[in-house]
């Protein structure tokens, strides 16, 4: 077995080399130092990840996302979840809370709802007297809940790795995500009452006043059930559901709101170009490298290790968990997600996990990884946009952190937290 273009993406991950571009470069030393297959396969791997159906869906979610943020979907959803939780102590901190987790059925990406909301919300808490270093780890962590609601990118791309239903997935994530909400909530309510973090109003806004809220955000909040329910009575598939998600944001900004011009669509083709590159040219690398694992059968050959450390289920999922938390703290969540599920997948259905409650646990898992250092693109970003120091950040995520791990606790050894949903509406299986 021949290990050495491993060894080499792990030096280049040590000498901070991008993700992308190190393993791009790590399976180019396998064509290039061994006498296996000809260099043109490493072109051909290379491209061969785009000519992917499922994967489309990720440049349109993409693209609804930014549309929605131009169409003023976003500031409607901010008033909404102010108006819902403004009232309580800490109350601009839990509109943090429930916004990311209602842009989770929008946005579909933990990075971009981490930077939106630490430039629209952050300055405004910083204001209010809340310290710098506590808001870049609210809004770090609170943005793990944005790509467990559907549709979340990580999801798409697991289903596409594993072959597994991406509806289902899609709904696995419901109750996930919201237990993920909740802990946070209760987590920052005790910090906020320990810190003397007031509300933003004295009491729960007048019955009319929540009445218009809702009315003005109902569009937004249409979209996720318009995936689900489109998804579920097939309609069309998770990939169309991108692309008639697209349409949909796209009436609501120019038709329902009226704050969509055409002089925005140039910035928002912009930002999906951009965003959709930077996944997009991962998993390319990502598949070159992967050919080289296949060709030297590492999978079968890892699967088969893990197997003997334990053929109990429950003590595999905790050592997987393990594992993972230790992978996602050094390589980014959607790169470390491309190379570990083909490995870790047969392993765990072997033992009769079923690869949905999997797929949730490892893309929270994941997700959570961009949240602590020394790699994590969630922390980086609330980080850069707020000033605030790693070191600072880290002490106000810990316990922030140990809800979320909490949340993954209860989803890896509770499958039907995750499993009931797509079971009642899509059948089991």
């Amino acid at each position: 077995m021949n290990l050495a273009p491993a060894f080499i993406l792990l030096g280049l991950f040590a000498a901070n080399v991008p993700v992308a571009f190190a393993m791009a470069m790590a399976a180019l030393s396998f064509f290039l130092l061994s006498a296996g297959p000809p260099l043109t396969i490493f072109v051909q791997r290379l491209t061969a990840a785009t000519d992917s159906f499922p994967l489309l869906a990720v440049p349109f979610f993409i693209m609804a996302g930014a549309i929605m943020n131009h169409a003023g979907i976003t500031r409607r959803l901010i008033a909404l979840a102010e108006a819902l939780v403004g009232h309580w102590r800490g109350g601009l901190a839990q509109t943090n809370i429930v916004l990311a987790t209602l842009m989770g059925g929008l946005s579909a990406s933990a990075n971009a709802d981490a930077a939106m909301q630490a430039k629209m919300l952050g300055p405004e808490m910083i204001r209010r007297g809340y310290q710098a270093s506590f808001v870049a780890a609210l809004t770090a962590t609170a943005a793990v809940v944005t790509p467990i609601i559907p549709p979340g990118i990580g999801l798409i791309v697991y289903g596409f790795l594993a072959d597994v239903s991406v509806g289902r997935l899609f709904l696995g994530g419901v109750v996930p995500g919201l237990l993920i909400c909740a802990a946070l909530m209760l987590t920052t309510a005790f910090i906020a009452r320990r810190r003397g973090y007031g509300a933003v109003r004295e009491r729960f806004i007048e019955r009319s006043e929540l009445g218009r809220a809702f009315k003005d955000a109902i569009w937004g909040l249409t979209i996720p059930l318009f995936i689900l329910l489109g998804i579920r009575f097939g309609v069309f598939t998770p990939t169309e559901a991108g692309a008639m998600t697209v349409l949909y944001a796209l009436a609501v900004g120019f038709l329902a709101h009226g704050e969509l011009k055409l002089s925005d669509l140039p910035g928002i083709i912009n930002e999906t170009v951009l965003a959709t590159s930077t996944v997009m040219l991962i998993i390319c690398a990502a598949s070159a490298f992967g050919f080289y694992m296949s060709w030297e059968r590492i999978p079968p050959q890892l699967a088969a290790a893990l197997v003997t450390v334990s053929d109990n289920p429950w003590i595999m999922l905790l050592l997987i968990n393990v594992l993972l938390i230790g992978v996602g703290m050094l390589i980014e969540g959607t790169a470390a997600l491309i190379l570990l599920a083909p490995i870790l997948v047969p392993v765990v259905t072997e033992l009769g996990v079923d690869p949905v409650h999997f797929g949730l646990v490892i893309v929270v898992n994941l997700t959570i990884g961009g949240v602590t250092p020394p790699v994590g693109t969630l922390m980086y970003t609330t980080s850069t946009i707020l000033s605030v120091r790693i070191e600072q950040f880290t002490r106000e995520a810990l316990p922030l952190l140990g809800a979320l791990f909490l949340v993954l606790v209860l989803i890896t050894y509770f499958p039907g937290l995750v499993l009931a949903l797509p079971n009642a509406l899509m059948g089991g299986g």
